[in-house]
């Protein structure tokens, strides 16, 4: 179930303003602001080699979240220009989306991390923390990458000012509503 302060990414949802929940804020120079994360999953198998137990990392899966209470525009502002812009960013975040899976994925998956414990409960907490605090490094990693390329986003369409170049951006997000 999904929590109504979160959208997760689908070719058939577009923004509204309505889902700018946040105050504006008065020292910021963009007039809105989309707050976007991804969400992980996976799975945790463990197993006895050599007399050690170890686990591995199965299945990670990445969402690309709208956060709504995080994300805000100045009124007078919010025109449907802007809003498109800022579907831009939610949309390059999900065009992102499975480069940054596959990243994780190949420096996780199949390989196997010692853990401990003195049952089979306890291997397999101390398996999910470590697990989850293995991804939430690699996530952090591709969560700068994604901050690079929104700005680079912002420069190029200069905030969405610059109709031509920002066209060139939506027809890229119109391929990957149409190819999903």
């Amino acid at each position: 179930m999904e929590n109504s302060d979160v959208i997760t990414w689908s070719k058939e949802y577009f923004l509204n303003w309505s889902d700018f929940k946040a105050e504006s804020n008065p020292s910021a120079f963009e007039d809105s602001s989309s707050y976007i994360k991804y969400h992980q999953t996976w799975t945790v198998n463990s197993e006895i080699f050599d007399g050690q137990i170890y686990f591995q990392i199965k299945d990670i899966q990445l969402y690309t979240q709208f956060l709504r209470h995080l994300s805000w525009v100045r009124e007078k502002q919010s025109s449907s220009e802007l809003l498109k812009h800022e579907q831009g960013h939610f949309d390059l975040a999900e065009l992102l989306r499975p480069i940054f899976t596959e990243k994780i994925q190949n420096e996780l998956i199949n390989k196997k991390f010692p853990t401990f414990g003195k049952n089979d409960e306890q291997r397999k907490q101390f398996a999910r923390r470590d697990s989850n605090l293995m991804i939430a490094k690699e996530l952090e990693k591709c969560s700068y990458d994604l901050s690079q390329k929104r700005r680079k986003y912002d420069e190029d369409t200069e905030l969405g000012q610059n109709v031509k170049k920002q066209k060139e951006h939506d027809e890229k997000f119109d391929e990957l509503r149409k190819g999903s």
